[in-house]
């Protein structure tokens, strides 16, 4: 196996200087940059980056944490974030909460002690515990955001003044998601909608159903709270029983796994979608197109946001500041939203 003692020797200068060319150039003049990266190359040189990580004090890995595996959304971003970090030199750890607030602290220190940074993919815990649990780490959030705590307030401060770091994020507009989607019941007819929404605890839950209810009120468009729910299959069955009982004529999930969920208890029931209900979720996963109808979602960009959130978490690992990340999206129109039954239309 070719060594870096082979490399240094081919080319002519020292180890040292391979392992700066390697892994920190800008500190290796141009020439000599050049002529090590073509030699390492040619040789078939690989570092070992494990071993110099522990001489640097670096893992060269990073940490993701997410509520779901199982969901095709974190299964999604899960995947892309692997990839780019890969791409740039880094292993990932995953660790999954399944939707339990309580362990994300336990967790968030597990991966820190293995790990350079950590991604935080739709954390659950409070603005407060999230805080205490990302106190002198270095963090990236996907899906959420943490607003800075006042000075003096947050954890370790004893009083000091100095305005605390902000954890940059990279999220979807779900405002303007939620507005499509009214705007696309609106003109169909629809005028009482029904809201399935997710857990309280979920920072992309919460700005949905609050862009649900500003755009109602644009549209002048009645909007029935159904409750909240489970973020799966099984929270959706029961969301649409909810939603047969309010005679909404239309229902909008939190995701596209609830809005799943909707459709086959619709379709149990006997009740045709969209003929006599129209059903739209949020995310645009692959599941949305292999059910009929199809279904009318959100598309996300999932692999663009796990992408972006490497590229934030990197250059906040090579000293930058990067500013936080907000991804457009569009409403992919299907089978599962049609016009409103006749006699409902405003």
């Amino acid at each position: 196996m070719v060594t870096v003692h082979d490399v240094a020797r081919a080319a002519g200068v020292s180890i040292s200087t391979v392992s700066r060319a390697l892994t920190a150039p800008e500190r290796v003049a141009a020439t000599t940059r050049d002529r090590v990266t073509r030699i390492a190359a040619e040789l078939g040189y690989r570092p070992n980056l494990a071993a110099s990580g522990l001489r640097m004090g670096r893992t060269h890995a990073v940490g993701l944490l997410v509520p779901d595996l199982e969901n095709p959304y974190f299964a999604s971003v899960t995947k892309s974030v692997q990839a780019r970090a890969r791409a740039e030199g880094y292993e990932v750890f995953v660790a999954d909460t399944d939707e339990d607030a309580d362990v994300e602290p336990e967790l968030i220190g597990a991966l820190a002690a293995r790990t350079d940074g950590l991604l935080l993919a739709s954390p659950r815990s409070g603005e407060a515990e999230l805080r205490a649990a990302l106190d002198g780490l270095t963090a990236v959030l996907a899906s959420r955001e943490l607003p800075a705590a006042a000075p003096g307030t947050g954890p370790g401060t004893d009083g000091d003044t100095t305005a605390p770091e902000t954890v940059p994020f990279v999220a979807v507009d779900d405002a303007d998601g939620v507005a499509q989607i009214i705007g696309h019941l609106h003109a169909l007819g629809h005028r009482r909608v029904g809201v399935a929404a997710g857990p309280p605890s979920s920072w992309s839950g919460r700005r949905r159903v609050a862009g649900l209810a500003a755009a109602a009120s644009r549209w002048d468009l009645g909007l029935v709270r159904l409750g909240t729910f489970q973020p799966y299959f099984a929270g959706g069955t029961q969301a649409a029983d909810h939603a047969v009982a309010s005679g909404v004529t239309a229902v909008v999930a939190f995701n596209d796994l609830m809005a799943l969920g909707i459709l086959d208890r619709l379709r149990q029931r006997g009740i045709d979608v969209p003929g006599r209900m129209s059903v739209v979720g949020f995310d645009d996963v692959q599941l949305a197109t292999l059910v009929s109808p199809a279904l009318t979602t959100v598309h996300a960009p999932l692999a663009r946001l796990g992408r972006r959130a490497v590229d934030l978490l990197l250059a906040r690992l090579r000293g930058g500041t990067p500013a936080s990340v907000q991804l457009p999206v569009e409403l992919t129109i299907r089978g599962s939203s049609g016009p409103a039954p006749a006699g409902t239309a405003g």
